[in-house]
């Protein structure tokens, strides 16, 4: 198969993180990730890895808000708060009497809405979609789902796009006042186990997809190209999740012990931490 960004354009940025299986970046270009026993990383321009957190238990999405506070899921806790010092806490834990099972990976609006996905357990079909609102008040607004996992949200912010990963597609909900007024299948095979969103300022969706090592283009009209497949799983290795910091994509990869990266030739979609 011929992708669109071949694997010989990528290249490791840093090693020796811990299984990642999230990137995101704050407003001053900074890299963050996670690690599977707890680890919260920060990694700078020079590639320079320093351990700032141990939440003690697998680190899933990452999200900075609009005032750039970084929010991260860890199904050991649920919703916990990272500050830039290391202290952490958690911010939720269960959602009414419902009590988080797996929440995976979170986006921010740009009015401190806080949209969360919790996988549920695998095949169990009790998977669902939360908003936590800037107060701190959650809902759960979609459901049940598959194993709802990465999430994105479009530049206007009128839909929302989530992964479920046991039947390899993607949702794409629409949004008014918060609550979901419309919901279709935005792709279908969509890889295998797809995990990851993101999107470029062009409004094309890029997915990523543990089971075969790869990342897919979904365009605005629903066109699907595979657009990088690493055959060897080295530069590309079970990747989880994207971050775009201008024209360079990064993927985190849960199959190593990096973050690799490439220049893909589009810009990405800012996010509201980045506005």
């Amino acid at each position: 198969m011929e992708a669109l960004i071949p694997i010989d354009r990528w290249e490791v940025f840093a090693l020796g993180l811990d299984h990642p299986e999230c990137v995101a970046f704050n407003r001053e270009g900074v890299l963050w990730a996670g690690g599977e026993a707890g680890q919260i990383y920060r990694v700078d321009e020079n590639a320079n890895v320093e351990k700032i957190a141990d939440l003690g238990g697998f680190v899933g999405g990452l999200a900075f808000s609009p005032e750039d506070e970084l929010v991260v899921c860890c199904p050991n806790h649920g919703i916990v708060k990272v500050e830039k010092t290391g202290k952490w806490e958690v911010l939720a834990s269960h959602v009414g009497d419902r009590k988080l099972i797996c929440p995976n990976y979170g986006v921010f609006d740009s009015a401190g809405n806080y949209y969360v996905t919790d996988s549920g357990n695998w095949k169990k079909q009790n998977g669902a979609l939360i908003r936590f609102s800037a107060g701190g008040e959650g809902k759960v607004i979609g459901g049940p789902f598959g194993y709802a996992n990465g999430l994105a949200l479009s530049a206007d912010e009128n839909h929302l796009f989530m992964v479920e990963s046991n039947t390899n597609r993607v949702f794409r909900f629409e949004l008014k006042n918060g609550e979901i007024a419309a919901q279709d299948v935005y792709v279908e095979n969509a890889g295998r186990l797809p995990d990851g969103l993101a999107l470029d300022e062009a409004g094309n969706l890029y997915v990523s997809c543990y089971a075969s090592d790869d990342i897919h283009r979904v365009t605005p009209v629903r066109e699907k190209k595979l657009f990088a497949w690493d055959p060897f799983a080295i530069l590309l290795s079970r990747p989880t999740n994207m971050a775009f910091k201008g024209d360079t994509m990064y993927a985190a990869n849960l199959g190593r012990q990096t973050v690799t990266r490439a220049k893909v030739g589009v810009m990405g979609q800012k996010l509201v931490n980045q506005r």
